[in-house]
């Protein structure tokens, strides 16, 4: 019987990896993160899992070595956070464009400078184009399920892509709450056997990886990258859909929170989210037509489902945990208008909030509906990006 526990998100992350018994994990240890793969480890020593640990010497070399594993058909595994991920960069794109199914949990924090071992989303938005499948987490249930579930949509004969979880460090990652586990033998049977499709150690049937290739072959191989990332939503969706018949708990690649009627609604990542619901309760109690998108998969973008989500809403607000520096606001609202472009009705506007760990509050939260309530009955935006919670 699945059994409910008081545990914190890098705990629960660890147990799942624990009943996935990965081939192979390479790691290298980085607040917040660095309880996972620590946890991980113990039961590698504690003779729990059949998994080759390998410790190495920096974050580029974990994931250089989960890549080499990978490739050499293991299912393999590695853990981040921040500047460790800025360092894995140029083998991101290895790992996808030699689509190699990795899944990595990454705990988000803010980038280096100033030094902050705090929560943001510069660290997997800055790796948002690397041909990765990103899946953000509400809570540590979430951050649970999710890694169970990517192991199959990474491993999809239809993907074979890496994947990315993440959960907001320390708020979720060093965060206690009561989580429901499911049973070693249903995970295991839920993901199944790995069967790579290639291995460099097959000796009869020999294969190249990460070969030159200039302009005769590169181009064709980027665009079957991106014919593959087109498939990921409906892979997503099936995987949710099987997940759901083990454990009771349905996923899909957003969340809408009394978004059918909404005419003011929010959109957000991660667990933030939650603290929107709580606003969402209230205004509803008091008559107001609000709701919530809680966005899952971000990569690649849910172009089609979240246009149909919120093409009836009067004005949104897209929450941003980073800044793209652009002057055009964060990497989340910047999709979201790019898909409400056509759209006559909408009004969008961008709030930046909580770089390095501040707190966003439900009076923050609050006026961002306050404000919603203003454009919607006025049709009028000042200013399109605010900065929510910052001192001038």
């Amino acid at each position: 019987m699945p059994k409910a526990v008081a545990i914190t998100g890098n705990e629960a992350v660890a147990e799942a990896m624990r009943q996935l018994n990965p081939d192979v994990v390479a790691a290298y240890p980085i607040t917040p993160q660095t309880e996972i793969v620590q946890i991980f480890s113990t039961f590698v020593a504690d003779g729990l899992v059949h998994t080759e640990f390998v410790p190495v010497e920096s974050e580029h070399s974990a994931l250089s070595a989960v890549v080499g594993a990978s490739a050499a058909g293991a299912r393999a595994m590695t853990a981040t956070s921040s500047q460790g991920l800025a360092l894995m960069w140029e083998v991101l794109n290895i790992a996808s464009g030699m689509r190699l199914p990795i899944v990595m949990p990454v705990v988000n924090r803010a980038l280096s400078a100033p030094i902050n071992i705090h929560c943001d989303h510069s660290d997997t938005m800055g790796a948002r184009d690397s041909g990765w499948v990103q899946i953000y987490s509400e809570n540590v249930q979430e951050a649970y399920d999710n890694v169970i579930q990517a192991v199959r949509i990474a491993e999809h004969p239809d993907v074979r892509l890496p994947v990315m979880v993440m959960m907001d460090g320390f708020i979720i990652s060093h965060g206690m709450e009561t989580v429901t586990l499911l049973e070693d033998d249903v995970v295991k049977r839920f993901v199944g056997e790995y069967r790579p499709e290639h291995s460099l150690l097959d000796v009869d049937h020999p294969v190249t990886f990460g070969a030159l290739d200039f302009a005769d072959w590169y181009f064709e191989h980027k665009r079957q990258e991106s014919d593959a990332e087109a498939g990921v939503s409906q892979v997503v969706i099936s995987v949710a859909e099987d997940f759901a018949r083990i454990s009771g708990r349905r996923y899909g690649l957003f969340e809408e929170y009394m978004l059918d009627d909404a005419e003011i609604a929010v959109v957000a990542l991660n667990s933030t989210a939650g603290t929107v619901k709580e606003v969402v309760d209230a205004l509803r109690s008091d008559g107001v037509k609000a709701g919530l998108l809680k966005l899952r998969l971000f990569r690649p973008f849910p172009h089609r489902d979240v246009l149909s989500a919120l093409r009836h809403v009067k004005a949104i607000a897209v929450l941003d945990r980073a800044d793209t520096y652009s002057t055009m606001g964060g990497p989340l609202f910047i999709d979201i208008r790019n898909v409400m472009y056509d759209m006559p009705g909408p009004r969008i506007v961008n709030y930046i909030y909580g770089l390095g760990g501040r707190d966003i509050d439900l009076d923050e939260i609050n006026k961002v509906f306050e404000d919603l309530k203003d454009i919607a009955t006025t049709g009028k935006v000042g200013a399109p990006v605010t900065y929510l919670g910052v001192r001038e």
